[in-house]
């Protein structure tokens, strides 16, 4: 009753066969993108001028400067004297300028003098930020396009046999 019973279809299985390592159809070598590291500017470092780029820095020195940048991160010690331009700011340190950024964190130990121009703001208890929070405007949106509907049917004044075959103007209905 519990016994299995060997059939044809069971005895004619054979075990799956590995003819060699899998096949790769990319031609050209595989480019692996590793993952990118902050920068940093070291607490026994300053920095004269402006800096861009598109990763990650840390600043824990100083720099005098704009600072344009994908993500910026000042460390407790790291002191900014210029603008900031990043997609994102985390701030523990000093900022004497303007921030303009998507999302703007201030740790409790950070010290900003100016403005911040965001999207999102966050602010930790002991933070001070001397300046003005300004919220960026994103522009309305366009008006998306509606379906276009069939047009009313058009109003006809009666026409009188005479003038009509006179080729009088007639009177256009008032609205």
């Amino acid at each position: 009753m519990f016994s299995k019973q060997p059939t044809k279809s069971d005895s004619s299985k054979t075990p799956a066969r590995l003819d060699g390592p899998p096949q790769i159809l990319s031609e050209g070598p595989v480019v692996r993108k590793a993952p990118t590291v902050a920068s940093l500017i070291a607490e026994n470092l300053t920095v004269e001028g402006g800096i861009s780029g598109e990763g990650e820095l840390h600043i824990d020195g100083i720099v005098r400067g704009d600072v344009r940048i994908g993500k910026l991160t000042i460390g407790d010690t790291g002191h900014v004297e210029g603008s900031i331009f990043a997609e994102a700011v985390e701030a523990r340190g000093r900022v004497i300028g303007a921030i303009t950024a998507k999302q703007v964190r201030l740790y409790g130990t950070c010290y900003i003098d100016g403005d911040i121009t965001h999207e999102q703001l966050a602010m930790e208890t002991g933070a001070f930020f001397q300046g003005r929070s300004l919220k960026f405007q994103r522009p309305p949106a366009p008006p998306a396009e509606a379906p276009a509907k069939p047009a009313p049917p058009a109003l006809e004044a009666p026409a009188t046999a005479p003038a009509a075959a006179s080729g009088a103007p007639q009177a256009k209905p008032v609205f």
